[in-house]
């Protein structure tokens, strides 16, 4: 199988990526939405993105020996709960940010209160997606119990890195471990389990996943950590450089860049070792751990 420069995607991944868009865009036609509202969450939802948690969805259900199409639910129950969060971080009220996937976020282009009411619905959308009537009766509840779990987690990584309100006697590398694991890393491990769970993992095979998903979860902040104190704004997609201007905990900023850059390698490896018992049923995972750990956007 050719691979691609791993600082690039691999090819598995625009193709997996496409197909959870159009499911996507099916769902929110589906929805039944007033014109504004609904060219709102069409902004928000399908302009750009490199769908990461969906197709990490899709590959987990693979690398178990599913098929990928039995996880698209769960792919877009995690990317709604992701487009959710960018909506609401990028309001004025808490990272105050301009531009989100090479474009003006959503506040900008519709208005403050469409953007609240628009990440609302998109919040609720995930958990239909997650009790979708294709998922098997008896996965439905344990699938949405691990996204509700997920997002509170993400939700209370964000309240610490934006509001603080963390223990004065921990040490900064705890803190920003706890920052990056939950605001980040918990979403990314749940895209991988609900994957996984879809695709009819064994207990053995979850654990490996679950290792994975820790794994590359915590490993895809720090990489955004160092793209956001060294990287191109017209490459990342954003603005660059607001973390450390807002004086956010952030790998670099508490560990250095080149520790940070360490942390990367040791997740990687960490990924590496989790899927080993997956054989070459886990070589879109690997391949994928390469790209998650090199990209540059």
């Amino acid at each position: 199988m050719a691979h691609a420069p791993a600082h690039e995607a691999p090819a598995i991944v625009s193709e997996l990526a496409a197909m959870v868009t159009q499911d996507l865009a099916e769902r929110i036609s589906a929805m039944g939405l007033p014109p504004a509202l609904e060219a709102a969450t069409t902004y928000a939802v399908l302009s750009g993105g490199k769908r990461v948690r969906p197709v990490l969805s899709l590959l987990c259900c693979r690398g178990v020996g599913g098929d990928a199409a039995a996880a698209l639910p769960a792919a877009a129950a995690v990317e709604l709960v992701h487009c959710f969060s960018l909506i609401h971080d990028d309001l004025p009220a808490l990272d105050d940010d301009q531009l989100r996937r090479g474009q003006p976020t959503l506040h900008v282009q519709a208005g403050e209160a469409t953007a609240v009411l628009t990440g609302d619905l998109l919040l609720g959308a995930a958990f239909a997606a997650a009790l979708d009537e294709a998922i098997v009766p008896q996965l439905r509840a344990p699938l949405a119990a691990e996204l509700a779990a997920a997002t509170t987690d993400m939700v209370i990584g964000q309240f610490h890195d934006t509001v603080g309100d963390l223990s004065p006697g921990d040490d900064p590398r705890s803190h920003v471990e706890l920052i990056h694991s939950r605001k980040t890393g918990q979403l990314i491990r749940c895209a991988c389990r609900m994957g996984a769970m879809l695709g009819g993992a064994s207990e053995e095979n979850l654990t490996a996943i679950d290792a994975y998903g820790v794994a590359v979860g915590l490993m895809f902040q720090v990489v955004d950590d160092l793209l956001d104190c060294g990287g191109d704004s017209r490459q990342v997609g954003k603005d660059v450089g607001k973390d450390h201007a807002a004086g956010k905990l952030t790998y670099p900023g508490v560990l250095g860049v080149e520790a940070s850059r360490t942390a990367i390698t040791d997740l990687h490896a960490a990924a590496e070792a989790a899927i080993s018992t997956l054989g070459a049923g886990g070589d879109e995972l690997r391949s994928v751990n390469d790209w998650m750990a090199s990209r540059t956007a």
